[in-house]
């Protein structure tokens, strides 16, 4: 099969899908209303609540949630071949993704910018919120040390592209401050950071004494490294100590000085990266030498594809960046559709690529079949062969291959980076606000929070002990990321079936992926915690056996909960209250 029409297919779809699908969403079921005054105005800080031009705010919703996870997921999920993964990727992106992004972005707007756990209280009583709240909680904890663990454990594998990731951050800081102290543009001085960063990217990946090599510099993977760990385990901790200082920071300050300004630079960066992958294949014009199906899997790819990959054809942490930190930034109601569905639109366009690098990466179908002999092997080497198929794929615009792969890198670590810090921002916010309701003063505090979600986040990545040494947290709950992902994704769209129902409007746009999403997901995740992490089952964890049965049973008390609700009971919850005013 050739790679280039598979591109364009998919690259219609989704196009026709924004033209066409999200406007009747807009306009017919969201009714948005270009002189409604939307949180950023109202309450607006100068900190949180930032009225933003659109595209700015496209580039920071869109990088923030379009991390390593649209990459790794559907790398791992070609294991059942590329058809059922292109086939989510596109039909999931258009009809849920879209749907679940716009909608948590437009029901948080209307509700003075709160997030979609604090809006459960309005729609399903506040019992449903807490529960909500917690399983919210639980996946942010998890985003943040998966991410860290990825970005740590990829600045150790690529050295070269530490400096250009580093860089960034004091140009951002420069640009915030010129564009909102100083009124100046954010295109060409974003333009210029980018452009700084790639070329300190060239020059990392030829010269040695450029590269940040913690390995290195402590005498080689064979020393002796600290704190009876090897030199690996230790730069690990390093880098894990590093990133967790930086967020603490980046998660605190107003977003203007950081949070935005380094968001459009990798907007832009995602932009041109995904021109230079796109062009490559075009240039190379490969064929597909993975298969469409795989007939003779060792794991069942229903439902378990729908929930490896998540984000790049829906996601639950997306609805949380959307009500968290978007929906307090939107200029105009009628922005929410450019940045919603648009944004998810993008992730499905990186998700497509990340299906079409390792598909076209391998010389034979055999050769493809070897290295995705068991879906464990395709776990282990998804990520790395993403990295090395896209680096093939920029060879064809003649850029070498020492500085494709660390271009690549960047472009993974600067994703994964936006997402950090943004998930531990969100967790400020819901650790604040879980003090609030259980009168804990000391959670309210900003940097009280802070403290809390980034000392659990570092513990989580770096304490439990699993197959790749120390620093195995990461990797021992991806599995649990991606079904706890998929069930808040569920719940949220659960939530604006709820809140159109109750003001009148056709709600079987988000009633439908609701019920599909959450039937998928709930069913993997009964098969995963009661059969392979339960005590005597084939992956015994119990790790992810606990927090996979308290999640398990807090969505299915939550359905109970929003069924009774759909059904006319728990009338006291009132009207909906719109700031019409809402």
């Amino acid at each position: 099969m050739n790679a280039i029409l598979v591109a364009i297919i998919g690259m219609i779809v989704l196009a026709l899908g924004y033209r066409y699908y999200s406007k009747f969403v807009a306009e017919k079921i969201f009714k948005l209303d270009p002189n409604y005054k939307t949180p950023a105005h109202r309450y607006n800080d100068g900190v949180d609540f930032v009225p933003t031009n659109k595209f700015v705010l496209w580039g920071h919703h869109f990088t923030s949630v379009a991390g390593a996870a649209p990459i790794l997921g559907p790398a791992i999920a070609l294991y059942w071949g590329w058809l059922p993964a292109f086939l989510w990727v596109i039909l999931g992106t258009v009809f849920a993704a879209g749907v679940h992004d716009f909608g948590t972005l437009a029901i948080s707007v209307r509700n003075k910018g709160q997030s979609i756990g604090t809006i459960a209280e309005k729609l399903i009583g506040r019992r449903g919120k807490l529960l909500f709240l917690f399983i919210i909680l639980t996946l942010v904890l998890m985003v943040n040390a998966v991410f860290a663990w990825v970005i740590a454990n990829l600045f150790v594998s690529y050295p070269a592209s530490v400096l250009p990731v580093f860089i960034q951050i004091p140009l951002a800081v420069w640009i915030g401050f010129a564009v909102y102290k100083r009124k100046a543009k954010m295109l060409v001085p974003s333009l210029i950071a980018l452009a700084v960063m790639y070329a300190a990217a060239i020059f990392a990946a030829q010269y040695e004494f450029l590269q940040i090599d913690l390995v290195k510099y402590m005498g080689g993977e064979d020393a002796a490294g600290l704190f009876g760990l090897g030199t690996v385990g230790t730069a690990f901790m390093i880098w894990i100590a590093i990133l967790m200082i930086y967020v603490y920071i980046a998660s605190t300050l107003p977003v203007w000085m950081l949070l935005q300004p380094r968001d459009f630079i990798n907007s832009h960066q995602l932009v041109v990266g995904l021109g230079i992958l796109y062009l490559g294949l075009l240039f190379t014009n490969p064929t597909i030498t993975a298969p469409a199906t795989n007939p003779n899997p060792d794991t069942s790819w229903l439902p378990l594809l729908f929930i490896t990959i998540a984000c790049g054809a829906i996601s639950g942490f997306h609805g949380l960046v959307s009500s968290g930190t978007s929906a307090k930034q939107l200029n105009k109601e009628t922005d929410a559709r450019f940045v919603g569905y648009l944004g998810a639109v993008g992730e499905g366009v990186l998700a497509l690529i990340s299906i079409l690098a390792v598909a076209t990466l391998f010389s034979s179908t055999d050769a493809f079949t070897q290295a995705y002999s068991s879906f464990t092997a395709a776990n282990a080497g998804g990520l790395g062969n993403f990295v090395e198929g896209a680096s093939i794929l920029a060879g064809g615009l003649g850029i070498p291959a020492h500085v494709s792969v660390t271009i690549v890198s960047i472009i993974v670590v600067s994703f994964a980076a936006t997402t950090l810090d943004t998930a531990v921002r969100l967790m400020r916010y819901i650790i604040a606000e879980i003090g609030t309701e259980y009168n804990v003063q000391p959670l309210t505090k900003k940097h009280v929070a802070t403290s809390v979600a980034v000392l659990s986040s570092a513990a989580l990545a770096i304490l439990p002990e699993g197959p790749n040494g120390f620093g195995s947290g990461g990797y021992l709950i991806w599995p649990l990321f991606g079904t706890s992902n998929q069930l808040l994704a569920g719940i949220s769209l659960l939530l604006i079936s709820i809140w159109l129902k109750r003001r009148g409007v056709n709600y079987v746009v988000t009633l439908v992926p609701m019920i599909f999403v959450m039937f998928m997901t709930l069913y993997a995740m009964f098969q995963q915690v009661f059969f392979q992490w339960i005590w005597f089952g084939e992956q015994a964890s119990t790790l992810l056996f606990v927090l996979g049965s308290i999640i398990f049973v807090f969505t299915a008390w939550i359905c109970l909960t929003a069924i009774q609700v759909f059904r006319g009971k728990f009338d006291d919850l009132g009207k909906i209250d719109d700031e019409k005013i809402g």
